[in-house]
């Protein structure tokens, strides 16, 4: 009787911990503590030692859960930093990037990018400036 009632309890414990976990690690090392006691005690209960075999058991998988769970946190934290990284790259570029409109001899206008690097501006095609051009300045380049 008292074997169930630690398996019981075992078993609540781990249900719990999984249900309040926000990390990988958290619920890798719940997950496992779980399965673990559960084969520790089937283990443990053909020597006759089933508490046992499921503490045992629980603390070995709670150990191995969490390292697999910490593995995952930490690729999870690396995806999310190198998000950010890539969203400032783009908010920095379109910082520096402008458009110079030049009206055309038809009256359509073309759109000239210009990205500014450092203290030049450049054109599209390799082209530099010292200060933003002016569609007069652009107009022979790109206009028609």
């Amino acid at each position: 009787m008292a074997k169930r009632t630690v398996l019981r309890e075992l078993v609540l414990i781990g249900a719990l911990l999984i249900a309040g976990c926000e990390s990988s690690a958290g619920k890798g090392a719940a997950i496992g503590s779980l399965g673990g006691a559960g084969l520790g005690a089937i283990v443990g209960h053909q020597s006759g030692r089933t508490t046992e075999g499921a503490l045992i058991g629980g603390a070995v998988g709670a150990g191995a859960g969490y390292v697999i769970g910490a593995e995952q946190d930490k690729k999870e934290a690396q995806a999310q930093q190198s998000q950010i990284q890539a969203q400032n790259q783009a908010a920095i570029e379109n910082a520096n990037t402008f458009y110079v409109n030049v009206t055309n001899s038809n009256g359509s206008v073309t759109p000239v990018r210009i990205v500014k690097q450092g203290t030049v501006y450049i054109g599209p095609r390799g082209e530099q400036y010292a200060k933003l051009p002016t569609e007069a300045e652009l107009r022979p380049i790109y206009g028609f």
